[in-house]
This record gives C-alpha cells, structure tokens and sequence, in this order.
C-alpha cells in the first residue's frame, strides 16, 4: 500500500496512528539537528519532521538526496506540531517517518510549483503537466469537474438523455471555418470536426428522443483571444414540444442550480429580459454588463447644427455621465481620450463635461456650447453636480460598440464592476439576419436553423433586415454564456430559409440534404440552448481567460507547446491520403 491517508487528511484525532503518506515534496528545511519535509498531494500538504538524534542512519542518508519534486513514500506516526500553523487544515499535526522511500526523483523544476509562480505563461504550458500540481490550476480543475458533475445532476431530474453525437461530419459553409480531416479510404474527401451539433441534436428531437444533452467538445479554425480556443466545449441542450419560455424558464433553473450548489449564491428568477435593440441602444452592446448603471444616451439632435464640426458630420452622438467623477483630472482625462483612440476601440476623440458642484460647466468644447446648452446636455443624462459626462462621435453602431468599451472602462476605474455580484439576463429578439456589404448577402446572424417571429414573416419578401429570430442569449456581468433559438420544424419555411441566405437548391440539398429529407417524417416544434462550458467554469472561478480552466490548453496562436502541434505528417502518411502539399512561401 502507497498510502493509508492523502496529504491532507489527517488531524489530531490521528495522533499516535502509524500511517502511510506519497507524494511530491514541496519543500524541504534543514535547520541543525531537526529536518522538515512539506509533502504535497492533490488533497493537501502534511509535514514530515525528523529529529537527526532519533532518525536511523539509512533514512537520513535518502533525506540527503530528497529535493524538490521527488516523489516519496513516508510511514510513520501522528504527532501533535509543536507550532501549529493555522493556515493549512493539517497544520495542528505532523508525521514523524521511520521509514522514507523514494518513488522517483527529479530534476529541478523550470519555475517554481507555488500558488504565485515564477514561471511565464508560455513556460507553465509548455510544462503543463507540472504547472497542473498548483493550487490555482488544480482548483480551477476542480471547479469544472465541480459544475460538470452538477450539470448532469440537474439535467437528470428533468428527464434529460445524454446522447453522444459523431466527431468525423460534414463541413457546411455557414459559421467559422472548419477544421477539416481528410479521408484515407475516400481520397480526396474530407470530414470536418463539428463547430456544434447542431443538425444531430435536431434530428434527435425528430427521432423523439424529447429532452437531450451533451458535455461535447467543439472546433472553430478562427483567430483567438481570452475566451477562445481552438477546441472548446459545451453544455448542448434541445428539447421537444417547447416555446422559447419554456427553454428559458428551464436552463435559468439550472443557472440557478449552479450558482447555488457550486458558489453557495442564490440568485433570482425569473432574469430580467433585454431585446438586442434596446442592448445596442443603451449599452452598445448585445452581452451588457448591467452589474452597474451609466446606459448611452443619444444627443444627436441636441447637439448638431451649432457650428461644431466634429459633431455636425456624423450621423451619430452619444454618451454616458459616470457618477461622482468630475473630480478627473485633466491628466485622467487625456488618459481616457487615448484609451478610446486605441485601434482596437478607433474613437477619433472624446468630449467631456464636468457638472461642477457649484452647478456650473467645464467642457472640453466650452468655444462651441455655452452654459445653457451644456445643461441641456446635462439634463438628457439626468446628471447631477459632481458628474461627469463623456461623448463619442461617428457612426451609430460602430460609435455605441465604442462607448460600450468607455462605458466599462469606467465601470472599472470606479469600481462598479464588483466582484462576487452576479446580474443575469437573457438578450431576445435578436435580428434573424446580418447584411455583409462586401458579399452584398444576408447571414444568419445565428445559424440557418433560426426562425423567425410569426408576427415578421411578411418581412421575408419585403424588408428581410427588420426580420425578428425566435433566439435568446444568457448573459451574466457582460459575458454571454449561452445562447440558443425555437428552431424551424417546417421543410418550406426551411427552404425558404436557405434560398434567402443565397444559396441555390442544389447547394442547400448537397449541404443539408439529409436534414430536409428527415423532415419529410414528422417534425416536432422543438429548440435549444448550448452554453460556453469553459466560459461558464471562467465566470465562476472569477477569470477573464477559459485557459485557466483547460487541463491542456493551446496558446494564442492556436499551438499546443507541450507536444509541439500542429506539425508536418511524415510524406508516407500524404501518400496514404493521396495528398501534397503545396505551401506558399512565407513573406
């Protein structure tokens, strides 16, 4: 036996037990006459002691060769610790061993294996293995296991059926780009590694299965960021015989699940709904963080026409009035101004109003409005004395998705984005299509499966921009979480979907032939939901980055530097795909 106990099992109750103890030493302190082993396993640290007057010779030859990381084994008894340390739950004890073995050594790690490590990003996952042995990242582990377990527990009291669905599928024009798998047996045919499952879950409410879910892993070929990867996973979900509050009403149930039995938070339902206009108009964006106020205010018609230029030409004016915040200084000020002009933002520039206490104005265009028409601005905020309001110019959209960015970053500067506070809402009716100038076509703005409100089909042959999608998304504190939609269960209003989105019936019938051929037999109204798993363990674990929560993640170039992929293939196994490759030269 390696152990009677984990490393951080025992307690005083165990004093004078002989026990059995494995793990990595985390630490090792010799101070003259009496040496200390920290010993850490997944469960926790005990403390060895060995007193050099009572210690057999052999074991402390073996202690002389133990550094940091050699796996041993330790058998000895309980002993009540002299100082305690009350930081650690089996800080009251320590084990005095007769006996050590070494398991395995090791050589000195590349960083330090402490919760505040030495090691870069890049280094810890190139060494993702030992970057797994600290706290935070096995933490982090836990809590996806944690919600995982969870989520299955909840979904099997309703009466839902984990089904798996096939890896090796069809690659469809419509979403990111997929990643492709060529096929030995079919030269010169290729699967594709689904982005959801979205056509099998359908056909699995066809096939009556009624309520289905899956923990499954998906790919998107796209750039990346924080909250993406090139693998990701889901908690997918369809149901049968539903409308779109009974798909909202059951997995806010299951948020709140969540949020009680992993973080021991109750949280309210129903959530409050937002349609997307009303979220692009307010906070200019369609995952708003409404933990805090400060909404966007439109002053087009109030402040063009007065002789200043900048305002005059554009075709939009907004704003937000951060509270208690004209105290900003002029250094502050400038400092917001280059945030917003960042190229990743691209504001041109920032107008300020400071409502003085005194009731008076300080603007940054004082040479072109005068104290009535600053109140005027003033008064459209409902600003009091001490605020301070901050305008952006441009175009509609593009100047809301930018004071959306300002909007948060003053959410930050003044602490109102607190941590530890959950505000969840759903996003509806969203628009079923986006216009692309560049193609001069219309894209589903979710998937091609979205239908659309009752009330908007005569849109379809008139004005199909202003069509409504029966489509929801679950946002908590400006992350969206999740999203889903009442799906078409209709072969016409399915076809009249495709040929809306360009394509002709000959492409719709090679791309989703098996799915209108499935609907010839009985189609039940059915929806669903699919929830970000990685962004879901992130909001709880309080990260910014799904990374943290991925047992082996890739970088943001999309490489996995612990094994070194992507990399070429041998040219035997392009000859047994029947392939070559043909690699441009890199500029």
């Amino acid at each position: 036996m390696h152990r009677t106990h984990n490393c951080g099992e025992l307690r005083p109750e165990h004093v004078n037990q002989k026990v059995t103890l494995s793990g990595w030493v985390q630490r090792k302190r010799d101070k003259g006459g009496m040496i200390w082993i920290d010993l850490r396993d997944r469960y926790g640290i005990t403390q060895l002691a060995f007193d050099e007057s009572k210690t057999d010779a052999e074991v402390l030859k073996r202690i002389e060769k133990i550094g940091r990381e050699y796996v041993i084994k330790a058998t000895g008894t309980v002993i009540e610790r002299y100082s305690k340390n009350n930081n650690i739950p089996t800080g009251e004890i320590e084990v005095f061993p007769d006996e050590i073995i070494i398991l395995s050594q090791s050589e000195t790690p590349p960083f330090t294996i402490e919760d505040e490590s030495d090691g870069s990003d890049e280094l810890r996952m190139k060494y993702r293995y030992l970057d797994i042995r600290r706290n935070p990242v096995r933490e982090a582990l836990m809590l996806r296991h944690k919600i995982a377990q969870e989520t299955r527990k909840y979904l099997d009291t309703f009466d839902f059926v984990e089904v798996e669905t096939p890896n090796l599928i069809k690659s469809t024009p419509e979403g990111a780009r997929d990643f492709v798998v060529p096929s030995r047996m079919h030269p010169g045919s290729f699967y594709a590694l689904p982005q959801s499952p979205q056509t099998f879950k359908q056909l699995l409410m066809l096939g009556g299965m009624d309520k289905y879910f899956q923990i499954v892993k998906c790919y998107r070929d796209e750039d990346l960021r924080a909250d993406r990867q090139p693998e990701f996973t889901q908690i997918d979900c369809e149901m049968a015989f539903v409308e779109q509050d009974d798909i909202m009403k059951t997995f806010e149930g299951l948020m709140k699940h969540l949020f009680n039995q992993v973080k021991n938070i109750k949280i309210e339902t129903p959530f409050k709904r937002m349609t997307w206009h009303d979220a692009m108009d307010k906070y200019g964006s369609d995952k708003p963080d409404i933990r805090f106020d400060m909404e966007i205010h439109e002053l087009t018609s109030l402040v063009q026409n007065q002789g200043f230029k900048v305002f005059d030409m554009v075709e939009y004016v907004g704003g937000i009035c951060a509270k208690k915040a004209a105290s900003y200084t002029r250094k502050q000020l400038d400092e917001l101004t280059k945030f917003v002009q960042k190229p990743q933002i691209g504001a041109k520039g920032l107008v300020y109003v400071k409502c003085n206490e005194d009731g008076s104005f300080k603007s940054s265009v004082d040479k072109f409005f005068d104290a009535e028409a600053l109140k005027k601005w003033a008064d459209a905020f409902n600003a009091e004395p001490g605020d301070l309001l901050l305008l952006l110019a441009g175009d509609k959209r593009k100047t809301q998705e930018q004071l959306c960015e300002l909007r948060l970053e003053m959410g930050n500067q003044l602490d109102l984005r607190k941590p530890g506070t959950f505000a969840p809402l759903w996003i509806v009716d969203f628009p079923l299509l986006e216009w692309d100038e560049e193609t001069q076509r219309f894209y589903a703005m979710h998937h091609p499966f979205t239908s659309a409100k009752t009330e908007d089909n005569g849109f379809f042959d008139t004005d199909p921009g202003k069509i409504r999608a029966n489509a929801y998304d679950m946002v908590i504190n400006g992350v969206e979480l999740g999203g889903g939609s009442i799906r078409i269960h209709n072969r016409e209003d399915q076809a009249r979907m495709f040929k809306l989105l360009g394509f002709t019936t000959e492409e719709a019938e090679s791309q989703f032939g098996f799915l209108m051929n499935a609907f010839r037999y009985g189609v039940p109204p059915h929806g669903g939901i699919a929830f970000g798993f990685d962004r879901v363990c992130a909001l709880f674990g309080g990260s910014d980055s799904i990374r943290d929560y991925i047992a082996f993640p890739k970088n943001n170039a999309g490489r996995d530097v612990m094994i070194d992929a992507p990399a070429p293939i041998a040219n035997t196994q392009l000859s047994e795909l029947e392939l070559k490759l043909n690699l441009k030269p890199k500029h």
